[in-house]
């Protein structure tokens, strides 16, 4: 049997002779469910529906499986040991890469960081449960996503799975912050183990999809940023201290950053350097775009992601015993260019995501999850406000499914605008009408 083709259910075709017949197979599936369809109308930074420019959830995950599927042709052709299929997590099909970057943000809930954050606070503080957003990716496969002729969510292959997982952790573990829920990781970790896999390391196409994820935000959302007037294309928003000390507080508070040799550069000093060279940048394409800001705007957004893009390489990484996917110059991992890209993530962060009017939004759907989590958090009540095949599948599963992970499951698959809805309908004086189809 091949390894990569495995599924955790669904035995059927698993000796196909067409391997990427399976990997379509799997596109085919999420791409097709609810859960995929729903990214639609999920924040990305501003709330979806904010205009037709900005984007959700589903437009940040297409550009991230471009990125990645041409990133993964370019690294076939350039590693002689890909081709060899020495190790089922050491090979990089663009195929599994592609569907890996469309299912990344599935278990993303409405409007964005902030309801993930609300989420997990209320489910720890009240039943010592987590919520965790990557961990809510493999719910909505491997269990919630209803598929004819299972009961075990799209059941997706073994790459596909594996090429998701970018912290191949238990959340149960102590001091996890990111990880699989206790349910699915018995499933994740039974295809690790099958595969030989070292422990906490996760496959190069999870690491590959996981980097450019990175890639499209510190470059995508800058766009949305310049094109809302957030991020001022001008000398004085640029030098403004508060800018810099911002992002270097977020870059310090940030404990993902500490791989990537700031105790080698003088932060504030390399932090001015970037948005000095940004803005230089950009008045010499404003310039060749006959001063037009869109056409700039695009410009701006397609270099830089080619320059990301174009240095993505894979090296050994002695520390795991294992290869590493990133930035590689001259054979060796480019510290400089991997602190860039956190410099202009953290100008996104801080520009949008700090922005006062962006707050107060967030303060909205704050104020909106937790009324929402009253309403359902009690079984006695809350049976009566949902929908009844919610009800029916938690009769099925009560055994290892509690009331309250169902409720944090229910919130978190709505789309900003469904979670408005039903909010207006418990709180609003008057909200449509009864004979509206959810």
């Amino acid at each position: 049997m091949d390894l990569r083709k495995m599924r955790l259910f669904d035995t059927t075709n698993t000796n196909s002779s067409e391997e990427r017949d399976e990997y379509e197979k799997d596109y085919a599936r999420l791409i097709q469910s609810p859960a995929f369809r729903r990214l639609q109308g999920k924040s990305q930074v501003f709330g979806a529906g904010s205009g037709d420019y900005y984007r959700t959830r589903l437009t940040h995950s297409l550009e991230v499986s471009q990125i990645a599927r041409e990133v993964a042709r370019r690294m076939e052709k350039t590693y002689p040991f890909l081709a060899r299929r020495e190790h089922p997590g050491l090979m990089l099909d663009p195929a599994v890469v592609e569907v890996a970057s469309l299912a990344h943000d599935l278990g993303h809930p409405p409007f964005g960081h902030k309801g993930e954050e609300v989420l997990n606070k209320l489910l720890s503080d009240e039943h010592g449960l987590a919520y965790e957003g990557n961990a809510q990716n493999f719910r909505i496969l491997m269990f919630l996503e209803k598929r004819a002729g299972s009961g075990s969510g799209l059941d997706l292959s073994a790459a596909s799975l594996l090429g998701i997982n970018k912290y191949p952790y238990s959340l149960e573990e102590e001091g996890r912050l990111k990880g699989a829920y206790a349910m699915e990781w018995e499933g994740i970790n039974y295809l690790r183990e099958a595969w030989q896999m070292p422990i906490g390391c996760p496959t190069l196409e999870a690491q590959l999809m996981d980097l450019c994820d990175d890639i499209a935000y510190s470059t995508h959302d800058i766009e949305d940023g310049i094109r809302a007037g957030k991020i001022q294309m001008n000398h004085s928003f640029f030098d403004e201290n508060w800018l810099v000390e911002n992002l270097i507080q977020e870059i310090v508070d940030d404990q993902g950053n500490v791989d990537v040799g700031w105790e080698q550069v003088d932060m504030e000093a390399m932090v001015r350097q970037v948005l000095a060279d940004y803005l230089e940048q950009w008045e010499t394409i404003y310039a060749e775009c006959n001063r037009e800001a869109s056409r700039t705007r695009r410009e701006m957004k397609a270099r830089w992601v080619s320059r990301f893009a174009n240095r993505v390489g894979i090296i050994d990484d002695p520390k795991k015993g294992w290869k590493k996917v990133t930035f590689v110059e001259d054979g060796e991992q480019d510290l400089q260019l991997l602190r860039t890209m956190e410099i202009l993530k953290k100008l996104a962060w801080v520009t949008l995501i700090k922005d006062f009017r962006v707050q107060r939004l967030q303060k909205r759907s704050e104020i909106m999850i937790h009324r929402l989590w009253d309403s359902f958090k009690v079984y006695e009540t809350g049976k009566l406000i949902l929908p009844p095949d919610w009800i029916e599948s938690y009769k099925q599963h009560k055994s290892r499914w509690s009331w309250e992970r169902m409720v944090a499951d229910y919130i978190s698959g709505m789309t900003d605008a469904y979670a408005e809805k039903v909010y207006a309908e418990l709180f609003a004086s008057k909200s449509g009408s009864i004979y509206e189809m959810d």
